[in-house]
């Protein structure tokens, strides 16, 4: 008799963007009228830069002839994208990661979802409240939580990410094991500083833990100083393991390339507490279970580097932040509290009410989608995030739509309820 995995039964929900899917069809349905402008799901909008293009194409001919034609690839990647990635992204901020430590894949969410297969089931798992769903589900999946009681899995040590705590989660009191760190952070937008990242790092060195660290949106980072990369911390290689991504940073949503870092010095532990290597298990969990990028998507991702694709990578995020600074500014004239919006694509605002009730209004009312902060935890209740990664026409649409139906209506300001 063939069972399922019934640790499966226990998520409490179905998958959050589903269920905002769900809602906006059947909104759609009713009023096919409504042009709707959609700043919930974290998906760009903007093409291709036109050297990623460029070599795509070339990539591609490539593909068609004998001479230059590549079957499988390294399941770790190509050395050409391996080592443009350790030079620009790494050492040029005195991060010393070598191209053998990268691991090139076809997405982050499943290198975040995955590489919990590399530990014991009866790990303690840490991790930020609210956070992107990927991080808890998986876990939950691997049946490393008891059942979900009072809007929490038994079992799970979770970080709250409150105003009392700037949005950002600190390291904790009780025994964890594996902590999951994004930043800057999906969904609140805030960023963890070098003295944050420190203070994490010197966290796991002293518990044996190890911190999973997501910096999916690192390239919005622009002020120098503040890091991009948790290996910018002394001894972070020892405690940390780095995902990173193409898709918001050169648009390869529906490309899907990015990678993860693995030094060659993290440790974990084995049945009888003896330092064990990492690497090893990452590498021969990808060698099995993957077969790797195909190489015109590689190509085309190590064109982010040059030049030209640095230069017009730089014009695409600028745009982004523009309109996260455009949807801060409206929000906050609007008298709502707000957090994140700055080398962040994401803001996260206070909606003073329910967030699924503040979500089903502005759909409603000014046809404007956002995502309710309850579908990433606990401490998102009440919160709406919203992503910058619009159009810019259509992000100034939303705002201007949210102030004549939302401010004139005076239906739903902070703190009320709807009618």
């Amino acid at each position: 008799m063939i069972r399922a995995n019934s640790h499966f039964e226990k998520l409490k929900s179905s998958y959050l963007f589903r269920k905002i899917a769900d809602r906006v069809k059947a909104f759609q349905e009713q009023r096919p009228e409504v042009r709707l402008i959609r700043l919930g799901i974290g998906d760009v909008t903007q093409p291709l830069p036109e050297a990623c293009l460029d070599a795509f194409h070339k990539a591609v001919e490539e593909m068609g002839h004998v001479s230059t034609f590549r079957g499988y690839g390294p399941a770790e990647g190509y050395e050409f994208l391996r080592q443009a990635i350790a030079e620009n992204d790494y050492r040029a901020y005195g991060a010393d990661i070598g191209p053998d430590e990268i691991f090139v894949s076809d997405g982050s969410k499943g290198d975040c979802g995955n590489f919990q297969e590399l530990f014991a089931r009866d790990i303690v798992v840490g991790i930020p409240d609210p956070v992107y769903p990927v991080y808890l589900d998986s876990n939950v999946m691997a049946g490393r939580t008891g059942s979900f009681v009072d809007s929490a899995y038994q079992g799970v040590v979770y970080l709250p990410c409150s105003p009392e705590t700037g949005f950002v989660p600190r390291p904790p009191e009780l025994p964890v094991d594996l902590v999951y760190l994004c930043s800057p952070n999906n969904p609140t937008g805030t960023i963890l500083g070098r003295n944050d990242l420190t203070a994490w790092v010197d966290w796991a060195k002293e518990n044996k833990a190890l911190i999973l660290f997501d910096a999916a949106y690192a390239a919005f980072v622009r002020k120098k100083g503040l890091p991009r990369s948790i290996f910018e911390i002394d001894g972070a290689r020892e405690v940390a393991v780095e995902f990173r991504s193409f898709s918001k940073t050169a648009g390869f949503t529906g490309t899907r390339c990015a990678f993860t870092v693995v030094p060659k010095d993290c440790r974990v532990f084995d049945d009888a507490g003896n330092l064990q290597p990492l690497y090893p298990l990452w590498y021969r969990r990808q060698t099995t279970k993957f077969n790797g990028v195909s190489y015109p998507v590689q190509r085309a991702a190590e064109a982010t580097y040059s030049p030209e694709g640095q230069r017009q990578i730089d014009t695409i995020i600028e745009g982004y932040l523009k309109n996260a600074d455009e949807i801060c500014k409206t929000m906050k004239a609007l008298g709502y509290e707000v957090a994140g919006g700055k080398h962040s694509p994401y803001v996260w605002v206070d909606a003073g009410m329910d967030d699924w009730a503040f979500f089903d209004l502005l759909l409603e009312k000014a046809g404007v989608v956002f995502t309710p902060g309850s579908g990433f935890g606990s401490k998102g209740a009440g919160y709406v995030r919203i992503s910058a990664f619009g159009s810019s026409n259509g992000v100034v649409e939303a705002m201007t739509r949210i102030q004549q139906h939302i401010l004139l209506s005076k239906s739903i300001l902070p703190g009320e309820q709807p009618q």
